[in-house]
């Protein structure tokens, strides 16, 4: 997957996936149950606008390598440009976007081999947390991840992605915070935003049969985890992360024709 250095347009937020984010920007304040915006407590603001922001650009309403507008994002949003770049710092800080001197910021783009060198490592990494955690959990975080993919399969079953997903990346939190490494929690939230679009992305391929398979794989993953086997939780989850990394590059190939084809319709558009 290859992407030019040079400028790009800003390009339209759309998608034919449908977005998380709830359109409020014409409802008033108390129609909403909320206090007015001026008297709203800054730091759940903050997060808010954050957690919405990170969920458009995972769920892919903005291409790889697509400039972020600030204009259209403040209107969908309801905020200034203040609180928006801030929240666009942070997605930076872990990886999502990358800041463009002197133009904005745009979708950090990753090539096949980016994808797979992430993979791997991220597969290393949460196959020493699943080894860990076998040695450190407790019967109640068991407890708790059990309910986690209860519930991931109930979203699984409605065919409702964004739910899946967003369990999905609890369970994996779940067992690296169960591995209480503090050194290893922080070099996988380092890395963790940088793949976090490119695995949601990786459930689509082959008209979602991976969905199915990975659904398989954390049924591996609970049983493993409730017997404490360490090694074997290890390997299962190190080949899971190798399969989303072949599955999410099989799906860039299967996309790239579309891709390339509204990409060629927006610059004739430009020029």
């Amino acid at each position: 997957m290859h992407f030019c250095d040079r400028p790009r347009p800003e390009l339209p937020l759309q998608s034919s996936m449908t977005s998380t984010i709830p359109d409020t920007s014409a409802a008033p304040a108390a129609a909403l149950g909320e206090r007015p915006v001026s008297v709203r407590d800054e730091t759940s603001l903050h997060d808010e606008i954050l957690a919405r922001l990170r969920d458009y650009i995972v769920e892919g309403h903005v291409p790889d390598g697509g400039r972020l507008s600030e204009r259209q994002l403040c209107e969908m949003l309801g905020v200034s440009r203040t609180p928006l770049r801030e929240a666009v710092k942070v997605l930076a800080a872990e990886g999502l976007v990358e800041l463009l001197p002197n133009r904005g910021a745009r979708v950090r783009p990753l090539s096949a081999a980016d994808i797979r060198e992430l993979f791997d490592l991220m597969g290393g990494l949460e196959g020493l947390a699943g080894r860990l955690a076998c040695e450190r959990i407790t019967a109640e975080a068991i407890e708790e991840i059990e309910q986690l993919h209860h519930d991931m399969y109930g979203f699984y079953m409605r065919q409702d992605m964004q739910g899946y997903f967003r369990m999905n990346q609890l369970i994996h939190r779940a067992i690296v915070d169960a591995a209480a490494n503090a050194t290893l929690q922080a070099t996988y939230e380092s890395l963790a935003g940088r793949i976090r679009r490119v695995r949601f992305s990786a459930n689509f391929a082959r008209k979602r049969e991976r969905w199915s398979e990975a659904m398989r794989e954390h049924e591996a993953i609970l049983d493993a985890l409730r017997r404490r086997a360490g090694s074997e939780l290890s390997d299962i989850l190190f080949q899971h992360l190798r399969n989303k990394g072949a599955a999410a590059i099989a799906y860039l190939n299967e996309a790239q024709p579309a891709i390339a084809a509204r990409a060629s319709g927006r610059l004739m558009k430009v020029e």
